[in-house]
């Protein structure tokens, strides 16, 4: 949690609001790999990209 805490005072102290909505694809792309990973919904997933 305290790398998330530095990152959004990163943020909010250089001014990089626009990074905000390329870090939540992240890590929506990287919570879908995880949970997908070893389930029958993977072949589809692969298929997406």
């Amino acid at each position: 949690m305290e790398f998330l805490k530095d990152l959004l005072g990163f943020l909010k102290e250089r001014k990089k609001f626009w990074l905000i909505p390329a870090i939540i694809i992240l890590l929506l792309i990287g919570v879908l790999v995880v949970l997908t990973s070893g389930s029958a919904v993977a072949p589809f997933i692969y298929t997406l990209f």
